[in-house]
């Protein structure tokens, strides 16, 4: 790809469109349709812990809440995030373009407490708020069955009449509990039909690898063209599902300073790190994968 290709690639590179890239989502009004034509991921990952931050444009075919689900590896520290990380992060690549510095190269509240008579609970809650148009809990889940039960009870405390969890969603919840991914983000959000920009979430939690959520999108229909900006000390091994946008960028800590998030400071503790941009393409009902990557300490 030639250098115009690829600034211009960049400088759409959260333009993405199409259907959900990170999320399984439930409407409470059936029948309704949900879309989510931009989806915008920051990863900064350290070898111990990454920072996944997220921010998405939704809308839907007619007014209704949506219940979204996304699975992680262990339990995170949730927090509102700021969106300009995003351009920021955007402008410094597309500096690094034109001057050819070695750039390219071609809420679930009130879950707690349900639970079956006799049996263990199906999850436990362990943070719950409201972060701006967002209503979130973190949920250790503990068993299949008696989870899908608590969500299908909680829908029906919300008024939905009939709650059903579709037959996907059951089977790639069981995968991943299979799998030992435990800790789910439970995300309420209210969609009308015009488009608008969610706030920017920020998950921190401890792991071994780099992570990123594909599998659970099985539930959705439809392509998409999923973008993500990885910042890591080294490089870290590509995935066979991922295709690099460019070559890697060196930043320096004082570049990483200012994209504006301490947080990312603080994980990458002060040290020049690799920028760059990852792509997957593909039917979302196809992805049978997460994007999982080991990194070094």
């Amino acid at each position: 790809m030639n250098r115009t290709g690829i600034l211009i690639a960049v400088a759409v590179l959260f333009a993405a469109h199409l259907a959900c890239a990170d999320c399984g989502g439930i409407p409470f009004k059936p029948g309704a349709v949900i879309f989510e034509p931009n989806q915008r991921a920051v990863i900064g990952y350290n070898g111990q812990e990454e920072i996944l931050l997220l921010s998405t444009d939704l809308n839907a075919s007619e007014p209704t809440k949506v219940l979204q689900a996304l699975p992680l590896p262990s339990e995170p520290k949730v927090n509102k995030a700021d969106v300009a990380m995003f351009v920021k992060a955007t402008a410094l690549i597309n500096q690094r373009l034109n001057l050819g510095g070695g750039a390219m190269a071609g809420g679930m509240g009130g879950l707690g407490g349900a639970k079956q008579s006799g049996a263990r609970p199906a999850g436990e809650v362990t943070f719950h708020d409201k972060i701006g148009s967002h209503d979130i809990s973190v949920t250790h889940v503990l068993r299949r069955q008696g989870f899908v039960d608590w969500v299908e009870t909680y829908l029906r405390k919300t008024g939905v009449n009939n709650p059903t969890i579709p037959d996907p969603m059951k089977l790639v919840v069981a995968n991943y509990l299979r799998d030992k991914f435990e800790w789910f983000v439970f995300d309420v959000v209210e969609l009308g039909k015009e488009v608008k920009t969610k706030d920017a979430i920020q998950y921190r939690f401890p792991t071994t690898f780099l992570y990123y959520p594909l599998r659970i999108t099985r539930t959705e229909e439809g392509e998409t063209l999923v973008r993500l900006l990885i910042i890591s000390p080294e490089l870290l091994p590509i995935p066979n599902s991922v295709h690099v946008a460019h070559e890697p960028i060196r930043i320096s800590p004082q570049e990483l300073s200012s994209l504006g998030n301490k947080d990312f400071t603080d994980l990458l503790k002060g040290r020049n790190c690799m920028l760059r941009i990852w792509e997957v393409k593909g039917r979302l009902s196809g992805f049978k994968k997460d994007i999982i990557a080991a990194g070094q300490r």
